[in-house]
């Protein structure tokens, strides 16, 4: 049975009512972010700035975790017993193009929201925790989410949200599982016109390498991506290359697919070291990225939510965003990332076109919407056990 809260209407219009009122604060700190853009696990200001107002608002805080400087986890707890919410804080910029991915809108979205159903909790009950998770975008030990993953962060942690900008309103879509890899090759140097007999050039490794791949692209499936690009080829022509390095993403629509297309790639590195005779080292340069789990219970309820305020989401399933360490936290525990709409149909992220719509009017529009579905859908978790339970149930059937 749900626990019976007569007032829910009343706590609604208290969770919107808060938003409403501190709005302008709201959208003014998604655009410092966007005005202060940092790469991965150097995001100290929009670290310091959404973790300061956690604080404010009676959250504990725990501050540089597992190898992530920028991390923290913010927990406000009732005295009454009920669910723990996890809120999934991104706030890290891509290079060169900054807020390309709208993680202003989504770091500032998911503390409103915390900040928001916490001032409900001593009425309501359960946990509020606000995971701030570094580097979403990768990099040198990228996606920290799939770090708190490893270190059972999210072992009690009854559901999670987090909601993406997007170019229309919509549920969860499936996401790529993805693999990093780094492709290092060891020759020897020579002087490539005089003595180039003495040389092994690791160059030639690596085009073996990219021609290796080029012909198993044949044999793929639709869904399996594999993109490289040459980060060290040498130092000059008249050298015989001693060194040379290739960085890879692999993606497939499973763990299972990735984890197979993977190993072939690697074999194809293999074969590549035996025709040139240079030695081969393989490395995952930041962490693995899992295909997100997909709950469509959950995100019906989101849905409901989103229609208490107006808004109508597409929930019809399709592919969302390439691959995201969200979907890593999917597989521990329940976990939604639906998409609202900052802009036209066409508009894509990783552009500047997409930076400009991430402080747009209709960008902040979403920002303080996307603060209230995902406050309202915390309070139907911790208030309705029955629709809760029906979530964690989809969660473990989609699991096996």
């Amino acid at each position: 049975m749900s626990i019976n809260f007569k007032n829910i209407n009343a706590l609604q219009k208290q969770l919107i009512d808060d938003i409403d009122q501190k709005q302008d604060f709201y959208i003014s700190t998604s655009h410092d972010i966007h005005a202060n853009p940092q790469i991965g696990n150097e995001e100290y200001f929009a670290s310091k700035l959404l973790s300061t107002i956690l604080s404010k608002e009676g959250f504990s805080l725990d501050k540089s975790l597992f190898g992530h400087p920028t991390s923290f986890i913010g927990r406000k707890k009732s005295l009454k017993p009920g669910p723990t919410i996890g809120f999934l804080v991104e706030y890290d910029a891509l290079p060169k193009i900054g807020h390309a991915c709208g993680h202003n809108i989504i770091g500032t979205a998911s503390v409103a929201a915390a900040v928001a159903i916490s001032n409900l909790i001593d009425e309501i009950g359960g946990e509020i925790v606000a995971f701030g998770t570094p580097a979403e975008e990768g990099g040198i030990n990228g996606s920290a989410k799939a770090t708190f993953v490893k270190n059972d962060v999210f072992k009690n942690v009854d559901a999670c949200l987090i909601v993406h900008p997007w170019n229309k309103n919509s549920v969860t879509g499936k996401c790529l599982a993805l693999d990093p890899i780094d492709f290092e090759f060891f020759g020897k140097s020579a002087h490539a016109a005089a003595a180039p007999e003495e040389g092994i050039n690791a160059l030639n490794a690596v085009i073996e390498l990219f021609n290796g791949i080029n012909a198993l692209r044949q044999h793929l499936t639709d869904d399996i991506k594999i993109h490289g690009i040459i980060t060290n080829g040498g130092d000059a022509p008249n050298i015989v290359p001693e060194y040379a390095k290739a960085k890879f993403f692999i993606r497939a629509e499973t763990r299972k697919s990735c984890n197979e297309t993977t190993q072939k790639v690697i074999n194809i590195a293999k074969g590549a070291a035996l025709i040139t005779g240079t030695k081969l080292k393989t490395s995952f340069f930041q962490n693995q990225i899992d295909d997100f789990l997909i709950n469509r219970t959950f995100d019906m309820l989101f849905a409901e939510n989103a229609k208490l305020i107006g808004i109508d989401m597409d929930t019809s399933l399709g592919y969302g965003l390439g691959s995201t360490d969200a979907g890593n936290v999917s597989y521990v525990t329940p976990t939604i990332q639906p998409y609202l709409k900052i802009g036209n149909s066409n508009l894509a992220p990783h552009t500047i076109e997409f930076c400009d719509a991430a402080i747009s009017k209709e960008g902040d529009t979403a920002l303080i919407a996307a603060s209230k579905i995902l406050a309202l859908t915390a309070l139907t978790l911790i208030t309705d056990k029955d629709k809760l339970n029906a979530i964690k149930k989809d969660f473990k059937n989609n699991a096996k």
